[in-house]
């Protein structure tokens, strides 16, 4: 078996890497460092994240510098400031035996004056963002001129968020004699025109982990409706009772809103994205480390370089749009050689992605049910009796209370007290899944697999979906109307199913049997300057075919991308039947006399007058036939 030391590494770097707890190279490090440390190469290395690529550049870099020469001899560019960040961290703990050894990370959204005044100090390797680094060679604050050694870590990522001219630029200022080691993930046509353009006779190497991708990564996927992949998210979160792991979202928004519904619901989360300014991403990075946060909302970019250990769970909110976003965010489980499990939460006309994602790895995906409300109870209770089996008693703090606890719980016995302690945890889950439905859909047909644990909730049924007179230009989002909703009539969110949110009104399903008293209690409140008014969505007419709104919305169109037509800057109709209700200085009224439909009719006189004029009966007939 190859240790490092075989390798030709110097004994220092040795023992900064056994000190780390790595002991075995990795099949890139085997092949990638004794080409390195020959001094005269420039390398091309295909290797996925979580294959120890870091280390392959890293260790070869430190032993080619000269520690005694405190200019840049060498720079490493990367795609996103926590790369950037995890790179300096590693070359730093590699060379912990290394005296004099210094580096810089260079990135934007820190102070480029302190960036400098290190760099004045003397550094021997320079890790840096294109941007940043470019500001800092157009300031004259950066000499290139001495650079040795030349990587780029993760090429195809920087090329695909437009660092193409910026790399050129940064390539041509650097000397003709350099080494230039270049690692992506895969090899696109630009990786290819860096390697032809600067680069001589370059030394290839492709790991087979690149092609199959980590081994030691459980490939899952679950089919549910669209609408209810944050319940299934919410389940999986909670089946996994000791769960560490990253959401990944396709965009900004939609990360940024996971994480506020989580947090509102009560888990440990937060967001990373590119919209956080970097004191926001670095205290959001910090708390992950650290373990405070439980859950990591992330985008693709954002997460590019995150190397957090022990990463449980990869869960795909969507999936990516490029099959190699797949892989990087599955890569940030089953690191160290640990293992870990990747789930993609999608609906049924995804599963020829999934397929595709298949074929192209050589892995298997294993389709996973969505825990019923049984299942996440069950887990749940046990977690709670472990934690109460293991839980450390600090006696002498404690025992000034025992006496009057033993006389308060004096009439208990054992099985009761054991009863009433894991109850106290256990009923808030048993009550929030009471009713929850099956989210789990038919792969083949699409369909709902139907049944529930504790009856279910009717969510096409309009006599337990309630209207209520706000929407989003009143200020809210569905957290907020939920929100307001609980507040008020003091019931618990899960009482309550989907809301669709409308412009001035929305519609909210509401458990079987709670819909007058919620109704009762939302009738005649306030939101802001509005009084609220609510009613069954179901009543008024016959209820509408295929769908789970009253007859009376029947033609509203804001659920096709549009919110309903208006009529003056304090007057707007509800589209539906004629003399139905409009909206009026915060109050939805029915006048006899309104006409909803008054301006179309006059817009129709009036396009009826520039018709052609006309002499003879045939003539007459033929252009009443036109308009």
């Amino acid at each position: 078996m190859n240790t490092f030391q075989d390798l030709g590494l110097d004994v220092r770097l040795v023992k900064g890497v056994e000190a780390l707890g790595f002991v075995t190279p990795t099949p890139i490090q085997l092949q990638a460092i004794p080409e390195l440390l020959t001094g005269n190469r420039d390398l091309v290395g295909l290797a996925q994240t979580g294959t120890g690529k870091t280390a392959a550049f890293g260790l070869p870099l430190l032993q080619l510098i000269d520690i005694e020469y405190r200019e840049p001899q060498a720079l490493v560019l990367a795609p996103t400031r926590e790369l950037c960040m995890q790179i300096y961290n590693d070359l730093q703990n590699f060379a912990v035996e290394m005296k004099g050894f210094d580096a810089v990370p260079v990135y934007g959204g820190a102070s480029i004056q302190d960036q400098i005044r290190k760099i004045k100090r003397g550094v021997q390797v320079v890790v840096a963002t294109p941007g940043r680094l470019i500001d800092l060679i157009n300031r004259k604050a950066l000499d290139l001129r001495k650079i040795k050694i030349l990587v780029l870590d993760e090429a195809d990522e920087m090329l695909n968020m437009g660092f193409k001219e910026d790399i050129d630029f940064i390539l041509e200022n650097t000397p003709d004699d350099r080494n230039t080691w270049l690692f992506s993930a895969t090899m696109p046509r630009e990786v290819k025109e860096i390697s032809k353009n600067y680069m001589q006779n370059p030394f290839e190497i492709k790991t087979a982990s690149n092609e199959k991708g980590n081994v030691n990564i459980e490939h899952c996927y679950a089919v549910v409706r669209a609408k209810d992949r944050y319940a299934a998210l919410k389940r999986f979160v909670d089946a996994n009772v000791e769960i560490f792991g990253i959401i990944f979202c396709r965009t900004k928004i939609e990360t940024q809103e996971v994480a506020e519904h989580l947090m509102r619901d009560g888990y440990n989360a937060d967001s990373l994205h590119g919209d956080l300014s970097q004191v926001q991403r670095d205290k959001v990075m910090s708390r992950y480390r650290e373990r405070t946060l439980q859950l990591l909302v992330a985008t693709d970019v954002a997460a590019r370089g995150i190397d957090v250990q022990d990463v449980t769970h990869v869960i795909h909110y969507n999936l990516p749009d490029e099959l190699e976003n797949y892989m990087h965010r599955s890569g940030r489980t089953a690191r160290a050689g640990k293992t870990g499990i990747s789930i993609a939460i999608i609906h049924s006309k995804e599963i020829t992605r999934i397929r595709q994602i298949e074929k192209s790895t050589g892995r298997t995906f294993k389709l996973l049910k969505v825990p019923n409300g049984m299942e996440v109870c069950e887990k749940q209770l046990m977690k709670l009796v472990k934690k109460i089996h293991d839980v450390e008693v600090d006696e002498k703090a404690i025992s000034p209370y025992l006496d009057s606890i033993y006389e308060e719980l004096k009439d208990l016995d054992r099985d009761q007290l054991i009863h009433r302690f894991v109850s106290i945890e256990f009923n808030r889950f048993l009550e929030y899944y009471k009713g929850a439905p099956d989210l789990n859909v038919d792969a083949k047909s699409g369909k709902s697999e139907g049944g529930s644990f504790g009856g279910g909730r009717s969510y096409g049924d309009p006599q337990n979906r309630m209207f209520i007179n706000i929407g989003s230009k009143d200020g809210l989002d569905k957290g907020r109307l939920l929100r307001f909703i609980c507040d008020t009539t003091g019931e618990k969110g899960a009482s309550f199913g989907r809301i669709e949110l409308k412009g001035v009104y929305s519609f909210v399903d509401v458990e079987p049997g709670m819909m007058d008293r919620v109704m009762k209690s939302l009738n005649g409140s306030k939101w802001k300057d509005r009084t609220v008014r609510t009613e069954v969505s179901g009543d008024n007419g016959p209820k509408k075919e295929g769908g789970d709104r009253g007859s009376r919305y029947r033609n509203d169109r804001s659920d096709r991308g549009g919110e309903r037509r208006d009529f003056g800057p304090k007057r707007e109709r509800s589209v539906g039947r004629k003399n139905e209700m409009h909206f009026d200085q915060g109050t939805w009224t029915a006048p006899n006399d309104w006409d909803p439909w008054k301006e179309e009719k006059q817009a129709s006189k009036k396009k009826n007058k520039t018709a052609p004029a006309t002499t003879s009966r045939k003539d007459k007939y033929k252009a009443k036939s036109k308009w």
